[in-house]
């Protein structure tokens, strides 16, 4: 029984994180190109605190990486990992953890 919960509670943070981390990229792409102004206190503050999310996870695979000067491909790797890996697994630990009766 709790192992479905902690599963239900993972399938929703997994999305979750994958519109904050889209949400992070769209809005440094706007400071980027000088759409979106670093004068409006409410814009900075709120991708600061994306930023603070999103960095734990960006910053291991950013440092496996190599540098392709400005651009940053590391957010596109978490995305594909999140989609195609570990979803997945998710499923089919779930699936295992149903047929046990767990």
């Amino acid at each position: 029984m709790l192992s479905g919960l902690v599963l239900i509670v993972i399938k929703f943070i997994i999305p979750a994180f994958i519109y904050i981390l889209i949400g992070a990229c769209v809005m440094s792409m706007l400071f980027g190109f000088g759409i979106l102004r670093p004068d409006n206190r409410f814009l900075v503050n709120l991708y600061m605190v994306l930023n603070q999310i999103t960095e734990p996870v960006l910053a291991p695979i950013r440092s496996l990486l190599p540098q392709f000067g400005a651009f940053d491909f590391s957010p596109i790797v978490v995305l594909l990992v999140l989609q195609y890996l570990f979803q997945p697994a998710l499923i089919q630990l779930y699936l295992t953890l149903a047929m046990h009766g767990y």
